[in-house]
């Protein structure tokens, strides 16, 4: 046996340090390169987007594993409450998953129960996969860490999910909310800015926190988006993702480039 036990969630270690959030961003390209350098940026965990980007579930896998082995936490966003696709990915190794559009305490159920071991749960026993190490894990390490240390976390995007976004945090086995604001605003018919979104975000972030619950939301890539999560009350936050950090930078060289000339 190769068991490593008690071994702990990077995204939770991230959550604990005291003196800044944690900080991730969205992968959308399905390239195993972009995830190392996501980790050699320093991330403490990366979002496999599954809900808005091409990727496939075999491309996930690798995406996987090349977080893991490169040190940064690797969460996956689905596209949908699947049952089927949550337990391969939960079986390829994702530290968590982000379920969107939880507008419910019993939608929080149906996800708590689907990755979530008996009694929690129905999530079936895969510990020949990834994330039993091959059946190098014993069957007691893979049920603690899958039951324990393996998040969910609950997408708040509408004005129904912050009306109940206390009692879906309270949900056993829900570990985290997300604000998404993009489709909070566009749902109510809305910007971001305009102030009947900015409170229904801080009523999600208050009924979060009272519940004891980290919370995490979606910016830009530049520290005033970061101050701003942290002075809204957010504890973990994504800077922007991995095609639009590429595009910037890429547009900024060749705009840098284009100021010299032959003369």
């Amino acid at each position: 046996m190769t068991d490593v036990t008690g071994r702990s969630s990077l995204f939770r270690a991230a959550l604990t340090r005291a003196d800044s959030p944690a900080l991730g961003t969205w992968v959308k390209i399905p390239a195993m390169e972009i995830m190392e350098l996501v980790a050699l940026a320093g991330f403490d965990f990366a979002v496999i987007d599954l809900e808005h980007s091409p990727i496939s579930l075999e491309s996930a896998y690798r995406l996987i594993g090349t977080a893991l082995n490169t040190g940064v936490s690797p969460l996956v966003r689905v596209p949908t409450l699947d049952a089927g696709m949550m337990q391969r990915v939960l079986d390829a190794g994702a530290e968590g998953i982000m379920v969107p559009h939880v507008d419910t305490a019993e939608q929080a159920r149906a996800a708590v129960s689907t990755m979530r071991f008996p009694p929690l749960g129905v999530r079936g026993v895969g510990s020949t996969s990834r994330a039993g190490a091959w059946g190098g894990r014993t069957r007691e390490e893979y049920l603690r860490y899958g039951q324990h240390e393996v998040v969910l976390i609950a997408q708040i995007e509408s004005a129904v999910g912050v009306r109940n976004a206390g009692a879906i945090a309270k949900t056993e086995g829900v570990d985290a909310l997300f604000v998404g604001a993009a489709d909070l605003s566009v749902s109510e018919g809305r910007v971001e800015s305009d102030p009947a979104i900015i409170e229904l975000i801080a009523s999600t972030v208050g009924q979060s926190r009272a519940a004891g619950v980290p919370v995490g939301n979606a910016g830009g890539s530049g520290v005033d988006s970061v101050r701003a999560a942290v002075q809204a009350g957010f504890t973990f936050t994504m800077l922007s993702n991995d095609a639009t950090l590429f595009g910037a930078a890429a547009r900024a060289a060749v705009e840098a480039a284009r100021t010299v000339t032959y003369g």
